[in-house]
């Protein structure tokens, strides 16, 4: 997402950088590819207007800094103003002083919203809540039962019954006070089109359990309809923020930057995944940072720190110092790694990683056949590849179904990473290590004469 609208404002930087001195002629052909930029971003026009017509301001006013060039005074220009579009702060949400804290999610049919229901309860048990999930979308079949297998997967209850929507909410209410749930989140029907019953039904169940906190789901892959369905809600329900699905996607995805400026109500969530855990707090100026190609640090230590086995971790870490690093090991550290998401999203949050690395085309399929071949050896030949011959390379191959030069390529590569860790003195055992460091490494205290 955002990749199109990421790479022409880098190119429009790259140049800018190239620039000593700016003249108003060089502000206003910057000003202008970065108006063409966003629109064909699929950004609304009006924001597009309102957002270069700040930066303007800005660029030709008083906020002049001796420290830094005129370049990097309009990207830095550039990236508040952009961070202003997506929302300015991150929402915290402040929880009932009554519990439960009652969350209504509504939004169109096919936006996602059942399954951003049990990714918000699973969001809210990472910070310590017990939320309650409520089925009140009746209208389409299955529906209720999907939210029962999503809520079993992220270990949440779900409390629904066929009646009508807007009983159903109610009494999902006295269910979370009945059962001490401090959360109640209301997944309510979609409909393929705003249309009067929809909002008609959506406004009743709000009325009926008085929600803290009202967000509007919305595909982010749908265009400049997600502002025309933001705008429609929006006159119908107070929106406190938005969640965005499918953010991982492939489309402009301008609209949503549109989102927060049209009805005010800032992102709040963003779905980035099929995976119940790919869900988290939208925070505007890390968002910024990556359209600009400034990386994301923090939510990549976040996502380390949230998929990461610390176990498994120490255990590699400990083998290492004792000069132990197996394909077992290596097969261990890249399973982590995969758990962090696809390895282009990786790099997305990586600051300084060339675009051309970043756009290169990533063979995940290779991480699920190394996975393959090693589990395919046998404990000895995993622990010691160099006991593998031709004829085990072939075994190997049949188990794995791939050639056997693909094996080959992978006892290469992990050959290379035991030659970089014994260039850094860390592959071989410690009593080694210290065998040599007194040999010749450090000093050694000559014996006394008797």
């Amino acid at each position: 997402m955002f990749d199109t609208l990421s790479h022409r404002l880098e190119g429009i930087f790259t140049r800018l950088r190239g620039k000593g001195r700016l003249s108003d002629a060089d502000v206003d052909e910057v000003l202008r590819e970065i108006r063409v930029a966003l629109l064909e971003a699929d950004v609304n026009l009006a924001v597009v207007r309102s957002f270069v017509e700040r930066v303007r301001e800005r660029c030709v006013g008083a906020e002049l800094s001796q420290a830094l060039s005129p370049a990097q005074q309009v990207i830095k220009f550039v990236h508040e103003e952009l961070r202003g579009v997506l929302g300015g702060e991150a929402l915290r949400i402040t929880y009932a002083s009554q519990p439960p804290t009652v969350v209504l999610l509504a939004g169109l049919q096919g936006a996602g919203k059942t399954t951003t229901a049990a990714k918000l309860a699973a969001w809210f048990k990472r910070q310590g809540r017990h939320p309650l999930l409520v089925g009140a979308d009746l209208q389409r079949p299955a529906a209720v039962e999907q939210l029962r297998v999503l809520g079993a997967q992220v270990g949440v209850p779900v409390w629904s019954e066929p009646t009508d929507p807007v009983d159903v909410a109610a009494r999902g209410l006295s269910e979370a006070l009945r059962r001490g749930r401090d959360v109640l989140i209301v997944d309510t029907a979609g409909r393929l089109a705003v249309d009067e019953a929809l909002m008609d039904e959506v406004r009743r169940i709000s009325e009926a359990v008085h929600p803290h906190y009202t967000l509007l789901v919305i595909d982010a892959m749908i265009g400049q309809d997600a502002v025309g369905t933001a705008q429609a809600f929006h006159e119908t329900l107070r929106l406190d923020g938005v969640v965005v699905t499918k953010l991982d996607g492939d489309a402009r995805g301008g609209a949503v930057l549109s989102v927060k400026e049209v009805v005010g109500a800032p992102i709040a969530f963003a779905s980035t995944g099929e995976k119940l855990d790919d869900f988290d707090t939208f925070y505007p100026d890390r968002m910024a940072d990556r359209i600009l190609g400034m990386g994301d640090v923090l939510t990549l230590i976040e996502t380390a720190e949230r998929n990461f086995d610390a176990e498994v971790a120490q255990r590699t870490a400990t083998r290492l110092q004792e000069g132990h690093f197996t394909l077992e090991d290596m097969l261990d550290q890249l399973n982590q790694l995969k758990r962090m998401g696809p390895l282009k999203g990786i790099l997305s949050m990586l600051p300084g990683v060339p675009r051309e690395l970043r756009d290169a085309d990533i063979d995940e399929g290779r991480l699920v056949r190394f996975e393959a071949i090693v589990k395919s050896m046998t404990p000895a030949e995993r622990s010691d590849p160099g006991i593998i011959d031709g004829s085990r390379r072939s075994r190997i191959a049949r188990g794995a179904g791939v050639q056997s030069a693909e094996v080959s390529r992978v006892l290469k590569e992990f050959a290379e990473v035991q030659r970089q860790l014994k260039s850094l003195g860390i592959s071989r055992p410690a009593s080694k290590r210290k065998a040599r460091k007194g040999k010749g490494g450090g000093r050694v205290t000559p014996r006394r004469a008797h």
